[in-house]
């Protein structure tokens, strides 16, 4: 029966209500074909998503299998060797001092258990005064409430900020936009890191309980990568001032960046990395927690209850995804494709856009790539808002068939073009060719219908 209230006869609430999307019906490897036959090179995951594609055999029977012996059973009563199998392998690839891990169904709720893991860990070993958390401007940490409140998406935050709890926000690791004249990248890093520094001092060291942000920041500002030594001085205050540093690799971990913690290229361990998207590859929904055995310890010697819980969460059917994924990315060593391909993927763009009159900034690591938009390479103006050209340029690669992720907003939060790829893990050298012509393409039409 169709809906009197919509003339294309869906009862489903989309996200754009306004738009007439295209019906995706199949999966081919890093495309997606919808109801006309049109194929998609997914150029960017989804939302840095779909690792493996989109019709990975060992995954689907991965999935079936479990499902034919244990669908769901509910943590509150049964453990799972799917949960546990994936939890194993996790752990034997997670970054110094992590030792356990915390499933949940996505990556918003994985920042939700991080900042009540934060909270709790101090009411467990009494500082109970530890209650603020700091956080980068220009950052997304996700949509529940928590999670939002901590974020630095101004515009998202927006309509929802009578509901949101305080924390503090400090400026993001941006070398493009705040690096001065003369300062080299390592004399900015250790300035942005040293705002931290100055908030805890603030705010009062003993009321601070944790540091957010994103290892490499993802969609909202359009990937940025941090600066050599930002993080190893980010790492040095928090241990300073007894603060728990909590890392969001929900986008930029699982293998994104080349290797499977973004991390791992800082040097350094965080007490809490969460992470998602990459991890079950889309195929089911999941997301994780992973903590140190210092913060597990202090929970098991305490009170010894976490209280918190999805009931969802430890999903038999999406570790056992999640696990299929995450060993096909090992066996068939696909963390050298994302390294190879991510460096032929920079040339081509800088090959490609490098020189173009509105384009100031190409960056990112592995196949995790942003693309900055501006209307004057030399003042590093942002284009006009009202031209929308971020929306322009994801209609003209639709139109094209490529999926790309742009976004607006990032260089101030209100300002700014940019455009986000993050292709599966699998893509080969004629289909990284592919993407570029087609972006390039794309942003050409744009720019060019809205100047």
């Amino acid at each position: 029966m169709s809906s009197p209230d919509d003339p294309g006869g869906t009862h489903v609430f989309p996200r754009m209500i306004r738009d007439q999307l295209p019906r995706a019906v199949k999966g081919d490897g890093v495309y997606i074909i919808d109801a006309d036959g049109k194929r998609y090179l997914d150029g960017s995951g989804g939302a840095a998503v779909s690792c493996l594609g989109h019709s990975d055999t060992d995954v689907i029977r991965a999935i079936q299998d479990q499902a034919e012996n244990l669908a769901f059973a509910h943590t509150g009563f049964f453990t799972s060797q799917p949960a546990e199998n994936l939890a194993d392998h996790l752990i034997g690839k997670a970054p110094d001092g992590i030792d356990r891990v915390y499933f949940v169904s996505g990556g918003s709720e994985a920042i939700e258990a991080a900042l009540k893991m934060a909270r709790q860990y101090f009411l467990e070993i009494g500082e109970t005064a530890r209650t603020r958390f700091i956080a980068r401007h220009q950052s997304y940490h996700g949509n529940t409430l928590g999670a939002l409140s901590i974020g630095g998406n101004a515009l998202r935050r927006k309509p929802f900020e009578p509901f949101l709890i305080e924390a503090s926000h400090i400026a993001p690791c941006y070398a493009y936009r705040h690096r001065r004249d003369g300062e080299s990248e390592e004399e900015y890093g250790l300035r942005a890191a040293d705002e931290l520094e100055a908030e805890i001092q603030r705010l009062g060291p003993n009321t601070v309980a944790a540091f957010i942000a994103e290892t490499v920041g993802g969609a909202t500002a359009g990937v940025l990568p941090p600066v050599e030594g930002y993080f190893k001085r980010i790492r040095e205050i928090c241990d300073r001032h007894g603060v728990l540093l909590i890392l969001d690799e929900v986008m930029s971990g699982m293998g994104r960046t080349g290797t499977t913690f973004a991390c791992e290229q800082d040097g350094i361990a965080p007490d809490i990395v969460c992470v998602a998207k990459g991890l079950g590859g889309g195929y089911q929904p999941i997301g994780a927690a992973l903590v140190s055995a210092k913060l597990f310890q202090a929970f098991r010697d305490g009170s010894g209850f976490f209280q918190h819980g999805h009931t969802y969460m430890g999903h038999p059917t999406a570790c056992a995804a999640a696990l299929a994924v995450q060993r096909k990315i090992e066996t068939e060593d696909l963390l050298a494709n994302v390294r190879r391909q991510g460096d032929l993927l920079d040339t081509l763009l800088h090959d490609r856009l490098g020189n173009h009159a509105n384009i100031g900034d190409i960056r990112g690591r592995g196949l995790f790539r942003g693309i900055e938009l501006v209307a004057d390479r030399t003042s590093k103006e942002p284009l006009d808002l009202s031209l929308k050209v971020h929306a322009r340029i994801k209609a003209h690669a639709m139109d094209r068939g490529l999926i790309c992720y742009p976004g607006g907003g990032g260089a101030d939060g209100v300002r700014g073009d940019h455009v986000l790829l993050a292709p599966p893990f699998i893509i080969e050298e004629a289909q990284t060719r592919d993407l570029v012509e087609i972006l390039g393409n794309s942003i050409d039409a744009a720019l060019a219908g809205a100047c």
